[in-house]
């Protein structure tokens, strides 16, 4: 797990860059030994900037990234020149990546688009040359503005995937197998509780070259919510989604039991995720029979759209697709 690749949590300190001071400077030539005021601005310092990247999926290459420091602004110069603005650091992040104050846990703003930038800390503002302060009265001033100082904050960055399908499930509910045989993902797959240690990510293909993305998130138990074994740590995930399917394997001693500890831990999670839509896939069905299924029927929550399925003989993948891609494209 240490080892993994996949991060979606990071603290760090971000520390933007202090103005530089402004210029107490006066105009003095071989011919004007008495010229006025003409002191520069100081430089902005630098900002803290997130820009979003589509090509990243993990935030590993800030783990050790304990302090980011932007540069100071410089200072102003005679002949009103500004000094030079700080340079900003740009920390490229994945789409869906969250940014919250460590201390009070707000979160500030979240990077969804390719080439988004928001400033994370912004750097001090410059000081103004003596040039500003000349009035009728005072025609000399000695004196000028010094930089704003830069800010210092603990800052976490989570990871939120962006999906259009979740899988939703106890361990071994099928849904790595799902997710290898309609998408180019290849998640290890096992038959022992959590082969899935970190989120995957699909791009499942239907019909006239469109597509979907899928998200197998390692798989839900009973108190997941409260922070028992993988749950809370990728339960998050699950918000982005836009639909939950919902995966229980035809050999569980009770569908609608199954189905309702995983609505159960959802909604002690975040109760907004039950007003997302949701599908039933009922896995591992290739052992089932016409007459079995027909007796499972009644122990399927009402109401809730199913299917039986089978992802290593193929049963109704293509159905399955056309239902996810309806409810998709549905309001």
């Amino acid at each position: 797990m240490a080892d993994s690749n996949f991060i979606d949590y990071v603290k760090f300190c971000s520390r933007s860059g202090a103005g530089g001071a402004g210029s107490v400077h006066f105009r003095r030539e071989k011919h004007v030994p008495k010229g006025g005021p003409d002191g520069g601005d100081g430089g902005r310092g630098g900002h803290v900037i997130l820009r979003g990247n589509s090509q990243l999926w993990t935030l590993l290459h800030l783990k050790y990234k304990k302090h980011v420091i932007a540069e100071d602004g410089k200072g102003g110069e005679g002949g009103r020149r500004k000094g030079r603005d700080g340079n900003d650091v740009i920390l490229e992040v994945p789409l869906g990546t969250v940014a919250k104050d460590a201390e009070t846990m707000e979160v500030r703003f979240e990077i969804t688009d390719e080439g988004q930038e928001v400033v994370l800390t912004s750097g001090g503002r410059g000081g103004l040359g003596n040039d500003h302060f000349k009035t009728a009265t005072n025609q000399a001033p000695h004196f000028a503005q010094p930089g704003e100082e830069g800010i210092e904050e603990w800052i976490i960055l989570e990871l939120k995937l962006l999906a259009d399908v979740g899988l939703v499930g106890f361990p071994n509910a099928g849904k790595s197998t799902l997710l290898s045989s309609i998408s180019a993902a290849k998640p290890e797959i096992g038959d022992y509780p959590f082969t899935t240690l970190v989120p995957n990510l699909g791009v499942v293909p239907y019909r006239d070259e469109k597509s979907f993305v899928m998200a197998d998130i390692p798989g839900i138990i009973e108190g997941a919510s409260e922070g028992r074994g993988l749950g809370l740590r990728f339960l998050r995930h699950i918000e982005r989604n836009s639909i939950l399917l919902f995966m229980i394997p035809a050999d569980a001693d009770s569908i609608s039991v199954q189905y309702k500890i995983l609505l159960e831990e959802l909604e002690k999670f975040n109760p907004e995720l039950l007003d997302k839509k949701r599908i039933l896939a009922i896995t591992k069905s290739d052992m089932l029979d016409e007459g079995l299924m027909e007796e499972m029927k009644p122990d399927i929550p009402k109401d809730l759209p199913f299917i039986f399925i089978s992802s290593v003989s193929q049963y109704n993948l293509e159905k399955l697709k056309d239902l996810l891609w309806q409810a998709l494209h549905t309001d």
